[in-house]
């Protein structure tokens, strides 16, 4: 049972590293720009050339396909990291300090919680212009996904500090003069790091599938710019082999992937 949860992690850091590094060089596996338009090929089927074809302005669907992969894949993570340290200031604050300001904290997160995450990621996103550059809507949009994802890792962090506060190694270490920010830093953050990496790592495919979600809305990345949201799009209009189905097969590869690497932390308690 183990090795089998091993073999599978291992195939799952193989893919997403080889998913991540054909994203990479983009341009050198699809031999074009994503923005690069092919007026002679419009709308053409797949060939050797063009291996997904071209959409109706001429453009390199694999190129266009694999620059939206790149872009998930790098900056979903540096969305998760933000939104996992907002979580751990705001967790950790009211989980360590207690009394009033714990209540507070846990009454602002619990109202975080009672809203539904993808109908309020919608609606701050719809507050927001619409008409902005591409590399603009691209900021706007993982911005969110930080600014409006540390609600539940916030509540476990604030858990675990609450569990950790009045145990024996930190009043072992105040006793040894051990304050303020050095007891946090030395003391409380080593302990809280399994937890602080497991919120990381479940942040990641929830912001991939969230971007997803706004572009099949509209409000995500913006043209000329690619993502797997604007790509899936595209089966609104064509459910034939195109794209769209392909992107849909690498974001539920990729969300999987990125699960099946959090699962052996639980297989050790088997």
């Amino acid at each position: 049972m183990k090795h089998g949860s091993a073999r599978l992690r291992r195939l799952a850091w193989v893919f997403l590293a080889v998913l991540f590094v054909a994203a990479l060089f983009a341009d050198l596996i699809a031999g074009a720009s994503y923005a690069h338009q092919f007026r002679d090929f419009p709308a053409a089927r797949m060939s050797w050339r063009f291996p997904l074809g071209t959409d109706a302005l001429g453009r390199d669907r694999l190129a266009r396909l694999l620059t939206a992969t790149r872009m998930s894949l790098l900056l979903a993570p540096a969305a998760a990291i933000f939104s996992t340290a907002l979580a751990a200031l705001i967790g950790g604050l009211a989980g360590y300090c207690g009394g009033w300001l714990d209540r507070i904290f846990a009454r602002v997160i619990d109202l975080m919680l009672s809203l539904p995450w993808i109908f309020l990621l919608i609606a701050a996103r719809a507050l927001l212009p619409l008409n902005v550059s591409p590399s603009a809507s691209v900021l706007i949009t993982f911005a969110l996904l930080a600014v409006l994802g540390w609600a539940a890792p916030a509540r476990v962090i604030r858990a675990g500090v609450r569990d950790i506060r009045n145990s024996d190694f930190l009043l072992q270490a105040r006793a040894c003069g051990c304050r303020g920010v050095r007891l946090l830093w030395h003391q409380l953050a080593p302990n809280l790091k399994p937890v602080l990496l497991a919120q990381f790592w479940t942040s990641i495919p929830l912001f991939i599938l969230s971007e997803a979600n706004l572009g099949l809305l509209g409000l995500g990345v913006s043209d000329p710019l690619p993502s797997w949201g604007n790509l899936l799009r595209e089966l609104e209009t064509d459910l034939a082999f195109n794209p769209g189905v392909v992107a849909c097969l690498a974001l539920m590869l990729a969300v999987l992937g990125c699960f099946r690497l959090l699962l052996p932390a639980g297989d050790r308690f088997d």
